[in-house]
């Protein structure tokens, strides 16, 4: 078995054909078709099945692609650092970004990193949640995740500053005429809200929770999936939503204000243990990236005064 027919083999898995896994490596067709029965006669089992729909991995070959993955990956990462030295490091670098996090701080690090290294070659995955994060970093697939503190932020992770939290309303709201938004006073307003599982929508479900009184439940106009949906659907009415200040696309800064109690989350990046220079190189551009200072959720207390709790909050289970 070598490394080149596991490349091959996640690449049938990927495009879901031989001819289009062919054109993805460059080669030519009949190469990955024997490249893939050799492995299966060296494995002594059947990877693939021919279905309407494509060549789908059988059982035992999800099993093989998720270890296959991780050797691949491997052997990318430990070509990167043996060219550590080199002026011109190339090589592959994973990254994932939990949605909303970093949306203008993560482009320009990344910008600044491939003109450094145009021969680097960079993958970007958006994940919803934290524990969809945590799955890819366990699987060891990543090199790089971007994403809010939380429940299982491990000891090394590495603080880059906060993400302050903004309400977006539709256009003529009577908020607007506030500098800052109290929460209290959308009491009973829809909100554009995400998907369930999503970290996004745990914060807005803390935060209203944490209003005094708290509400039945945060009505809901519409479930999105990204942020800049979300703000688009908002302005037009649809109802309010809370998104992190980096992620309102260009052109609806005149619909957002701050919050009050105002809402921040810590941004962390978590950097694989070994991490190659490329890793390294992106992890310090991030920390030269502009971040809000750490601020903490005050939320009214009973009686008069307020008190504090930590930015991060955990994802609520679906």
């Amino acid at each position: 078995m070598s490394l080149r027919q596991y490349e091959y083999a996640l690449a049938v898995a990927a495009e879901g054909s031989v001819t289009a896994a062919a054109e993805v490596l460059r080669v030519a067709q009949p190469s990955v078709s024997q490249q893939i029965r050799g492995l299966e006669r060296d494995l002594g089992v059947e990877l693939f099945v021919r279905t309407p729909a494509g060549l789908v991995p059988t059982a035992v070959g999800r099993a093989f692609l998720i270890e296959a993955e991780v050797a691949v990956n491997a052997a990318r990462r430990a070509r990167a650092t043996a060219r550590a030295g080199a002026d011109d490091l190339d090589g592959e670098l994973v990254v994932s970004v939990q949605m909303g996090f970093g949306t203008r701080q993560l482009p320009r690090a990344l910008g600044a990193l491939r003109r450094r290294f145009p021969r680097l070659e960079v993958t970007v995955f958006e994940e919803p949640s934290s524990a969809e994060l945590d799955k890819l970093c366990k699987r060891g697939v990543l090199d790089l995740a971007l994403m809010a503190a939380c429940e299982r932020t491990p000891a090394d992770a590495h603080h880059l500053g906060d993400e302050e939290f903004v309400v977006v309303l539709g256009a003529g709201h009577r908020q607007l005429a506030a500098e800052r938004v109290d929460l209290s006073a959308l009491e009973g307003e829809p909100w554009v809200r995400f998907d369930r599982d999503s970290a996004l929508d745990g914060v807005l479900l803390n935060v209203l929770r944490d209003q005094d009184p708290a509400p039945a439940a945060a009505a809901t106009a519409a479930r999105v999936s990204q942020t800049a949906t979300a703000v688009r659907w908002a302005a037009q009415g649809l109802g309010a939503t809370l998104v992190p200040a980096s992620a309102v696309p260009h052109g609806y800064e005149h619909l957002v204000r701050p919050v009050f109690p105002a809402v921040s989350q810590p941004v962390i990046a978590v950097v694989r243990q070994g991490a190659g220079p490329a890793g390294t190189a992106l992890l310090e551009l991030l920390r030269q990236q502009t971040w809000a200072e750490p601020e903490a959720v005050s939320v009214p207390g009973p009686g008069s005064g307020s008190v504090s709790v930590p930015g991060s909050v955990s994802t609520p289970a679906a």
